[in-house]
């Protein structure tokens, strides 16, 4: 399996390689763009060895400068476009690139006759850091190798199979896991890659008749928008639709299945380079319980606290191994190949499906975005006037989980305008919270330690109440 722009354009240069906005590119075209943006980087001075920090944004200018850094075995940082200065700093701050490249500096400037390729990059090698926060709040660099892309798309392909007409639309950003594996799956399988710039539920559904999309993925929270948007039944058109980056409600799955859409759960993360496990594909909807089994070549146990393996139907730390599972944190000691611990709790079932019980403990997930409380906190507690933080999740029916926020003033009451203001310099429009309540204490656990469970008791009420009183003024 080759994870080559030049040797899919050999294999088959004039199948549809990118649609945009109704316009296509074969593989030979995207090649020679590719070759082009390869000769403009290395006009900057890039080259194999450095690592490129790069703003991915959903545009095909970044689509061919991230293929022309794979190309070339260039390693590459995916910055969030809609990060604040302060959240890229921390990341450069980090992973100390040698470039960084904003949507500005994207671009064919150079002569495909000059890009001048390196030996082809080992499989070994790194293709990709992607950033992902721990509990800590400290941002960590996922080092993914370019055998875990291919070991995943291998994965994948066994499980969906690829037909001639398969047509990927992707709608979810390209600076996640979940956005950059369905980039590299289409390039192996030498298919068609459809690239929307954002999510919107009518010009998905849109896409998908115009472009003539096969596959989809989205988090919840696209689903069911698009169920909603969708009266003329157009994701029926679709062989597939997988749904991750959380929690898939059966209600929503049978809502879909309900509209005649062919829904496949999935869990996985960025460590693991995406997927982890999927439902099985079969050719018509269907209702499944979990998030279905591993895929080919990724191993998955259930864990107690003392590390020893549970049995099916006990709940545990869900580990994972394989040839998708990250060599470690950039900056940190790498792993050694054995059980990665991911953090969240879950079972496998009799029949080796696994049903996720719980995220990270003190993640939020989102709209599909996650959000780690500790770093939410270490910047509303940098406002002047606060003294406290604890930010958790509370239920949402559209978002899965809304960010919310107790506060504790350091002396009178803290001002709402003051309040937004200071995190919308500092935070991502998903970070932020939507709700907040000025309480007299953090509830705290024995160890001294925030206890999040008690104040999602204590305090959802009167968010509630106060999310109400907000609804019934705007009314």
């Amino acid at each position: 399996m080759e994870l080559s722009v030049r040797a899919a354009a050999a294999a088959c240069g004039e199948r549809i390689a990118v649609v945009f906005e109704g316009q296509t590119l074969t593989y030979r075209e995207l090649a020679e763009r590719v070759a082009r943006s390869w000769a403009a980087l290395q006009a900057r001075g890039v080259k194999p060895g450095s690592l490129v920090a790069i703003s991915a944004s959903n545009r095909p200018e970044t689509l061919v400068a991230l293929l022309a850094l794979i190309e070339a075995g260039v390693p590459f940082v995916p910055v969030h476009p809609r990060w604040t200065e302060r959240e890229v700093q921390v990341l450069l701050n980090d992973a100390q690139p040698a470039f960084y490249l904003r949507d500005a500096d994207l671009g064919e400037s150079g002569s495909a006759m000059s890009a001048h390729w390196p030996d082809p990059p080992s499989d070994d090698a790194p293709l990709a850091i992607i950033y992902t926060s721990g509990t800590t709040g400290t941002p960590k660099g996922a080092v993914l190798q370019r055998s875990a892309f291919i070991a995943s798309a291998a994965g994948s392909a066994q499980n969906l199979g690829w037909q001639d007409a398969d047509r990927w639309l992707l709608c979810l950003p390209l600076c996640h896991i979940g956005g950059l594996s369905i980039v590299t799956r289409c390039l192996i399988a030498r298919r068609a890659l459809i690239l929307l710039a954002r999510y919107d539920a009518q010009a998905v559904l849109a896409s998908i008749l115009r472009d003539q999309a096969t596959l989809l993925s989205v988090v919840p929270t696209m689903l069911r928008g698009l169920l909603a948007a969708d009266e003329a039944g157009i994701l029926q058109e679709l062989r597939a639709v997988l749904s991750g980056g959380a929690a898939t409600p059966l209600t929503l799955v049978e809502q879909a299945v309900a509209h005649g859409v062919n829904v496949l759960t999935t869990y996985g993360l960025t460590e693991a380079c995406s997927q982890v496990t999927v439902q099985p594909w079969c050719l018509g909807p269907l209702v499944r319980r979990g998030s279905g089994s591993p895929l080919p070549g990724v191993e998955l146990s259930i864990r107690d606290e003392k590390d020893a393996a549970l049995p099916a139907g006990a709940v545990g730390r869900i580990c994972v191994r394989g040839q998708t599972v990250m060599r470690g944190y950039l900056h940190r000691p790498p792993l050694l190949g054995g059980w990665f611990d991911t953090g969240d709790l879950g079972e496998l079932d009799s029949e080796g499906m696994l049903h996720v019980h719980a995220r990270r403990s003190d993640l939020i997930v989102t709209g599909g975005e996650n959000v780690y409380p500790a770093e939410v906190e270490q910047v509303l507690e940098a406002m002047p006037g606060v003294a406290r933080a604890l930010v958790f999740g509370v239920p949402d029916s559209t978002w899965g989980q809304a960010v919310a926020a107790a506060l504790v003033a350091s002396s009178g009451s803290i001002d709402d305008a003051a309040l937004g203001s200071w995190v919308r310099t500092q935070l991502a429009t998903f970070k932020r919270p939507r709700l907040f309540c000025q309480v007299d204490a953090i509830p705290e656990l024995p160890s001294g330690k925030p206890d999040r469970r008690q104040a999602v008791r204590d305090f959802t009420p009167r968010l509630r109440a106060l999310q109400k009183s907000q609804a019934a003024d705007r009314g």
